[in-house]
This record gives C-alpha cells, structure tokens and sequence, in this order.
C-alpha cells in the first residue's frame, strides 16, 4: 500500500506542533502499518479554516493519478477545519479511491469511526471559530488599553513591553521630514528617491514606493489617533505630525491625484526673485521669444524696461546663470570660506536653541521637589495633600518630558561633521540637472543687482558683496580668476524676504552614513542675515 503524508502549520498557533514533529509522527505510522511512503505535501503558515492552500491543492489534484492509496495526517484537524471543505475533498480522494487516516486519532472503519470521525471534525471547526472569537475579544481589549494588536509596526514607532505606541527617536524625525517637504511642494518621486538613496527603508524592510509613500500620509496614527475595527482613540498613539501638516498633505493627495498630466515642462528661470535691475531697482524676469529661423532665445528683462520707465538691457538667460553658479561654486571649491559658514551656522542655532534648556530647567526643578517629598514621606510625614501634590508632580514631570521631546523632534541640531558632508554633496552636485542647479542657485544666493557694465552679487552667507565687471566674467567664467573688491550695492528693497538653504542633513551617531535630513537656514532680510539660523526638519513652509 502506498501513502502520502500532508502536514500544516498554522502561523497564529503556536503551540501546535511542528511541522517536523507531524512528519516524524506519520512516517511512524505507515511503517507500523505497512504504507510505503511517496510523498510529503507540507503547508507552512497555512490556516485549516481555508482551502487556499498550495500543497493541499497539489495533492488533491494529484490522486486523480493514482499515484496513492492513504493520505496521513497528524491530526484530522490538520486536514481541515471546516466540516463542508472536509467533507468535499474526502469525497473527492474517496473518487479516487484514496483514504484519509489519523496518524494520532484511533479511528475505526465501523459505523462508530464514522460518527467519531464526524464528531471529531466538529470539534476541530469549534475550536478554530472559539479561537477567533478568544482572538478578537483580546485584540479589543487591547485596542480598548491602546495597546498594540500584531502586524507591522508603522514606521516611526516603535512598541515597549506593555504594548504601547512609543516614539522610535531615529525613524520618527524621517516622518515628519516627508510630510514637511511633501507639504512644500516636493515632488513623490523625488522624496523616494532621496530616502531610498539614503538607504532608508518601509516599516516591511522594502525600498520605499509611490504606494508606500501614500499610505504613510494617509495613516492617521502620525497625528495619535489610535485605530482598531473601526474604534478611534485620539491621542492614543504619540503624534508625530501635526495635524495642519497632515492634513495639509492628504489635500495635496487628493488634489494630485485629480490634477492633469503635465505635458510638457515650463521652462525653469533659476534667478527669479534673485535678479534685478541696477538702474531702477526693479525685479529682472524671464521672458523668451522666437526667431525667424524658428530657434527660442530666452533672457531676463527689467520689469521698468517692459512699463518703458527703465532703460536697461536684457540679459541672455543662459550666460547670467552660468555666471552664478560660477561664482557659487568658486565658493563651494574654497574651504576657508566653507569653514566660515560651518562656524557661523554652529553658532546661531547654540544661540537660537533656548527652549530646550529652559525645559530642562523646569524638569530639574520638578524632580527636585519629587526628591523632597519622598524624602519627607520616608521621614514618616504622609498626608492626604502629599499624596495629591505628589501626583501632580509626577503628572508635571511627564508632560515637561513630552515637550522635551517633542521640541527635539522639531529642532535637532546638527554637528560641524553634518554640514560639511552637506557642503561635500554640493562640490558633486550634478549641474548639468536643471534641479540641481536651481538647488545651489536657492541656496546659495541672495540677489544679484545688474548694470550695463557690471553686476553687484550677494550671498546668504556674507556681508559684503562682490562687484564684477562685465568684460572681466569671460575670463573668470575660464580660470574663476582672483578675488574681487566689495563695494556696497544699491538699496535691494525689492529683494526677496527670506532666503533658504536646503541641507540634506544625517541623523543618528555615523551621519556619514545615513544621510538624511532636510534642514532649512533662514535669513529674514539682508541686514538680518546673521540671524540666519536651523528651524528643525523642516522644507519651504
């Protein structure tokens, strides 16, 4: 006689047997009873409640060949956990004149084996459905508790030993980095990129995607709402991102998501907001137009020359962009100015961080009173009002911690070694990319004031600008030439209100390896630009 034997495990039972253990079990059987083995269907992290499963399929299908005379199981329910599938996949082996045998479960051909059989099965069906009702009682309790049910941990969280959302402090700055550049104006496809060259990964350990990426904005435990079946608990889960921001960023989702494609890409004038007229101060914009051959020229024009109150030439687009990244990369290429910037950024966000320690404070001195009063209870004094003002204490203690923590979330301050990785990744910026280019052209300049004869250039990080004359930039463009005299330049009033540098930022003890941040530097106004400071993980707002 020949046999096969089917063995199961059932992922959400733990205490069942292995897979191993069944094997060994039947294989003893058919010796002691003279079955000649052929074959072992095994379905690993299958339910019996369901006959979706791969190896029970291929055995069904294969006895039509009859290719074997007994299936053994370990135990019936191994087989199934529903009497009508298990009735129907018997009297499919039965057609085929194949048996079903209990390697464990005595079992007799009689009419008894029957009922006992029928009984049997029963049982196993009731105990699968008083499982999933033991089950999903205690994942309401626990939703009940906010406690957390099983599946995967979204990304930012992480889960303590009672079972509780808490803050993971690496992964939950990454979240609420996504949302903030998302909110900005920072494309999908871009973000992902960048998180999945930093080396970042999903809450499943995947590379992220569009699908991911939308199902992280969509998950409402970013803002502490906790969900199970349908129940919602605000402030259950701790919140991550604010709720202006979340909603901010399911807006754009949906307002995407209906928008038109864009056939065609505008063409990108990197100085706007950043070039302006010598002679009567207004902004420069970009226009374009077509020759006769068909060809398209694109320059800035002063917008007093286009009302006819300004004489002031155009300027081709292409030369006076190159001319700025010129000069910025000039810059880039200089480590003594590098180091002055790196120094002056270190220094303004210390000056600037005064929540933080002020917090601190108020922790130390709560903790102090806490320290007293044990004291005075040790000592024997214990009072109805102790016990009370030890208990707002305590509640004092755990909300001053919570801002802690929250404010370090929002401001992280970066180290020396961080924002020279970030200059390094500019020196390689690939400037052939119109991306690129607009990247260290925001972050790096703050206008340039064009004559006829010479331009006046300013950057976020100086003082004092550079003037160059026109018949002196072909041969700097070639050989970026020597360093120029600074003189003042005309009153910018015009000039853009805020500038911003954009610094890809890494967390965690080896930035070096796990870029990661965007950070934003501000400067208010030119005659402010000393207070240009880190406002946290932050994008554009």
């Amino acid at each position: 006689m020949t046999g096969v034997i089917y063995a199961r495990y059932s992922s959400d039972n733990q205490r069942e047997e292995s897979i191993e253990g069944q094997l060994r079990e039947c294989a003893s059987f058919a010796r002691k009873n003279n079955i000649h083995i052929v074959e072992n269907y095994i379905d690993r992290a299958f339910s019996a409640k369901t006959d979706n499963r791969p190896e029970f399929q291929r055995m069904i299908r294969e006895s039509a060949r009859k290719a074997y005379d007994v299936v053994i199981v370990w135990k019936l329910d191994r087989f199934s956990r529903n009497r009508y599938d298990s009735a129907k996949y018997k009297a499919a082996l039965k057609k085929n004149n194949v048996r079903v045998v209990s390697a464990t479960e005595a079992i007799s051909d009689g009419a008894e084996g029957i009922i006992l059989e029928s009984v049997l099965e029963g049982m196993a069906e009731y105990y699968s459905a008083d499982l999933a009702e033991k089950v999903t009682r205690g994942h309401t309790e626990n939703a009940l508790k906010c406690q957390f049910n099983g599946s995967i941990v979204p990304y930012g969280y992480v889960i303590d030993k009672e079972k509780h959302y808490q803050l993971d402090t690496e992964k939950a700055p990454i979240v609420l980095e996504i949302f903030k550049r998302y909110t900005s104006g920072e494309s999908i496809t871009d973000i992902i990129n960048d998180l999945n060259e930093r080396g970042l990964r999903t809450a499943k350990g995947n590379k992220f995607n569009k699908n991911s990426f939308r199902h992280m904005l969509k998950n409402r435990n970013y803002i502490g709402e906790y969900h199970y079946n349908g129940m919602v608990t605000p402030g259950g889960v701790p919140a991550i991102v604010p709720e202006d921001i979340f909603n901010r960023a399911n807006e754009l989702i949906e307002t995407n998501k209906r928008a038109p494609a864009r056939k065609k890409a505008k063409e990108d004038y990197l100085l706007t907001t950043k070039l302006f007229c010598g002679h009567c101060n207004a902004m420069m914009v970009g226009e374009s137009g077509q020759k006769r051959n068909g060809n398209i020229y694109r320059y800035y024009k002063c917008a007093g020359a286009k009302k006819h109150v300004c004489d002031k030439k155009s300027v081709r687009k292409e030369w006076i962009e190159e001319v700025a990244l010129k000069l910025i990369m000039k810059t880039l290429m200089n480590d003594d100015d590098l180091h002055k910037i790196a120094v002056r950024i270190m220094e303004l966000q210390k000056a600037e961080n005064t929540v933080i320690p002020a917090l601190e404070r108020q922790l130390s001195d709560v903790r102090v009173s806490i320290e007293n009063i044990v004291k005075a209870i040790e000592m024997g004094v214990f009072t109805r009002s102790t016990k009370v003002r030890l208990e707002e204490l305590e509640a004092e203690e755990e909300r001053i911690k919570g801002d802690i923590c929250r404010e370090q979330l929002e401001n992280r301050l970066v180290t020396e070694e961080e924002i020279w990785y970030i200059f390094d990744k500019f020196k390689n910026m690939d400037l052939s990319m119109q991306q690129q280019r607009q990247k260290v052209i925001d972050s790096f300049l703050h206008s340039i004031v064009l004559y006829d004869d010479r331009l006046v250039i300013s950057f976020n990080y100086r003082e004092k600008e550079k003037t160059l004359k026109l018949d002196q930039l072909v041969e700097f463009i070639h050989n970026l030439g020597s360093d120029l005299g600074s003189v003042a330049s005309p009153d910018k009033k015009h000039c853009k209100s805020s500038a911003f540098l954009f610094l890809f930022l890494p967390i965690g003890p080896t930035p070096l390896s796990h870029p990661g941040h965007i950070v934003v530097l501000r400067a208010r106004t030119r005659l402010a630009s000393k207070l240009l400071a880190l406002r946290g993980i932050a994008a554009r707002k």
